[in-house]
């Protein structure tokens, strides 16, 4: 359902706590999608699209600072070293 007017408190709240929810499986399921489906449709039908896309796109982009945070940052080996 697009709506262009913005969500009320109450939706985004809804929305907030799916997001969260859908996230949490996923860390304790080592990001295997498979086994959040449900909640995965229930965050995709509690948000609007462009917040899904944005918050996927978090998603990824913390895990990827977390790691640099862990690890440091190690640049991809050249290709074609011999």
């Amino acid at each position: 359902v697009a709506k262009m007017s913005a969500p009320t408190m109450e939706e985004r709240k809804a929305c907030w706590g799916a997001r969260d929810e859908f996230w949490q499986c996923l860390d304790s399921h080592g990001d295997d999608a498979s086994k959040c489906e449900k909640l995965r449709l229930s965050f995709e039908s509690r948000c609007p699209q462009q917040w899904v896309k944005y918050f996927d796109k978090r998603r990824d982009f913390l895990k990827y600072k977390r790691k640099l945070e862990t690890e440091g940052y190690h640049p991809p080996e050249a290709a074609g070293k011999s």
